[in-house]
C-alpha cells in the first residue's frame, strides 16, 4: 500500500486537495494529512466539507506545529508528498530549506530521500520571485503541476475541472483513477 502525504496551505483551491484526497483514498492509498493555520480557514471558506469532515476521510492527521511527526524523519518511509494548493510562502520555504513548520520540513525531508514531490501552486499571475522558485524547484525533480483547467474533455461542472487537475496529479504517482480520461486524439471531423 501507498504512503502519501498530502499538505493542504493556505492558497485558494481547497477543493481540489479535497478531491485529490478522495481519489487517492477511492485507490486505497493510505493518507498523510498535514493543514497549515490558514488552509484550515481556506477549508471551511470552500468546501461543502468541514475541516474535521476531511480529517475523518485520512489515515493520520499530524498537526503543523509537530516537528516531531513521523513524516519529519526520513527514516519514515513515504511514497512522496503532494502539496495541494501550495502558497508562494510555504513554495519559498522550501526553496530555502526554511523547515519551520512540518509543512516545509516534511517537504525537505522528501526532497533530501529523492523522493516524488508533486507541488500545485495556486497564485496568479506569478511574480518573477515565484517563477524563479519554481524553476529552481523543478530542477532539483520537484513536479510543478499548475492547477489549469483542460477543456478537450469538455468539463460540465467544476467537479468535472477538479477531477481532471486531480487525476493529473495522481498520474505523477502512477496511479490510475477510474475517472481519467484518456486524450485518444481529435475525431477526423473535428479537424474540418
Amino acid at each position: 500500500m501507498l504512503h502519501i502525504i498530502v499538505a493542504i496551505t493556505g492558497a485558494t483551491g481547497a477543493p481540489l486537495a479535497v478531491k485529490v484526497i478522495q481519489q487517492l483514498k477511492e485507490l486505497n492509498v493510505n493518507v498523510h494529512l498535514v493543514v497549515s493555520k490558514w488552509g484550515k480557514v481556506t477549508i471551511n471558506h470552500e468546501c461543502d466539507i468541514s475541516y474535521q469532515q476531511l480529517c475523518d476521510m485520512v489515515d493520520v492527521v499530524y498537526s503543523n506545529h509537530d516537528q516531531g511527526a513521523t513524516i519529519s524523519s526520513g527514516s519514515f518511509k513515504t511514497d512522496g508528498m503532494i502539496i495541494v494548493p501550495c502558497s508562494m510562502k510555504t513554495l519559498a520555504a522550501i526553496r530555502c530549506g526554511f523547515a519551520d513548520n512540518l509543512i516545509s520540513r516534511a517537504a525537505d525531508v522528501i526532497l533530501k530521500e529523492r523522493r516524488k514531490l508533486v507541488i500545485v501552486p495556486r497564485e496568479t499571475p506569478l511574480s518573477t520571485i515565484h517563477l524563479d522558485n519554481l524553476h529552481y524547484l523543478s530542477q532539483l525533480g520537484v513536479t510543478i503541476v499548475p492547477p489549469n483547467p483542460a477543456f478537450y474533455h469538455q468539463p460540465k461542472t467544476i467537479d468535472d475541472i477538479l477531477t481532471h487537475i486531480s487525476v493529473r496529479i495522481l498520474d505523477q504517482f502512477n496511479l490510475t483513477h477510474p475517472a481519467a480520461k484518456i486524450w485518444q486524439g481529435l475525431n477526423a471531423t473535428d479537424n474540418k
